[in-house]
């Protein structure tokens, strides 16, 4: 994965839903990052869960295998595999495994969250990681459209 703003092409992942994130053992992995999105593949482990949080950015969430409880600013709701759930920025939310097997899931961020080069084997290591000021989105990730635009990353013509 670089660093840099991504190129013009097609990012394919097949069997998002199925086959390969209930092959997942990392509590979080960037599979991709975009000027103006990120996503990234999550396994919550049995009696595990994200950390309650609150990001500046949109996330949207869709479960692949597992169940588990989401609250969202206060609100309880039971998710399972084929589940999306969307949480506004600035919004409070927690997810939690409530299941005999781990809860899966891919999130989009909009602006992206975490590095390009995101890998967290576990919860802790993510959480020491953002802490410490390891893990942030990079700059080219949180511009505005104009800014894009002006550096020749995004053009209305489609032609790079």
């Amino acid at each position: 994965m670089s660093s840099e703003p991504p190129k013009h092409e097609m990012q394919y992942f097949p069997n998002m839903t199925a086959a390969m994130p209930s092959k997942s053992g990392e509590f979080r992995r960037v599979l991709w990052t975009g000027l103006y999105s990120q996503v990234v593949l999550m396994t919550v482990p049995v009696g595990g869960d994200i950390g309650d949080e609150v990001h500046t950015v949109d996330q949207a969430l869709t479960f692949t295998s597992g169940v588990g409880k989401a609250t969202i600013n206060g609100k309880d709701q039971d998710v399972k595999a084929g589940d999306l759930m969307v949480v506004p920025a600035g919004t409070q939310h927690q997810f939690v495994n409530t299941g005999p097997t781990p809860l899966i899931l891919y999130t989009i961020y909009s602006p992206a969250e975490h590095d390009p080069k995101t890998v967290h084997q576990t919860k802790e290591e993510g959480d020491e990681e953002e802490e410490n000021g390891k893990d942030e989105a990079p700059d080219w990730s949180q511009q505005p459209k104009q800014v894009n635009e002006k550096n020749g990353l995004v053009n209305t013509s489609g032609k790079y």
